[in-house]
């Protein structure tokens, strides 16, 4: 492993070359193959567990579902035990009756606000929600002293080191592994 301090400070001393550049590029796609291929390993040995494993998983939540029904049944003819209190918790399960919350629903929000306005004028300001807020994409055409006139900063518009895999069957569990990796090999501060 490369230690940053020293790797600067010897750099420092000698002149970066595309040769080195690209001598450790290839080092740092070689390191991205094995780690890449040990997920790939943990991936396929997930896969087969989740296949011996599958079935009996099926069996145990069909079994849970049909206890689940028969439970309900019960209780649908026993509301006499579920007056005061409503629910119960047994064996880490609260069962019992519980009112509704309820859902509102309806087709055309513009006719819901018309009618809004129409039947309940005085209180339209509660009942409809109004947004404003800026368009971002409007935004992204404006030069830069109209932005500036209006508080709006730009971020990350010059150059910056990219450092990213072509290769994307990777998937992010190979870049979250190298970023812990990093991470971890960084001094304490």
């Amino acid at each position: 492993m490369i230690n940053l301090a020293t790797a600067t400070s010897n750099e420092s001393m000698t002149t970066v070359t595309l040769a080195k550049i690209d001598e450790l590029a290839q080092q740092y796609a070689a390191a991205r193959r094995v780690v890449s291929e040990r997920v790939k390993a943990l991936e396929a040995e997930i896969a087969s567990l989740q296949r011996r494993r599958v079935g009996a998983i099926k069996v145990a939540a069909a079994e849970a579902a049909d206890l689940s029904t028969e439970l309900r049944v019960l209780i649908e003819r026993a509301p006499h035990l579920f007056v005061r209190p409503k629910t119960l918790t047994l064996h880490g399960v609260t069962l019992g009756f519980r009112k509704g919350v309820g859902k509102m629903e309806w087709e055309d929000d513009a006719k819901v606000v018309a009618l809004i306005r129409k039947h309940l004028p005085g209180q339209a300001d509660v009942l409809i929600v109004t947004e404003e807020k800026p368009s971002a994409d409007a935004l992204k055409n404006l030069e830069a002293r109209d932005l500036a006139r209006i508080g709006v900063h730009m971020e990350c518009t010059g150059d910056f080191v990219v450092v990213k895999s072509t290769d994307s069957s990777i998937d992010k569990l190979v870049t979250k592994i190298l970023k812990e990796g990093a991470q971890a090999a960084e001094p304490a501060q």
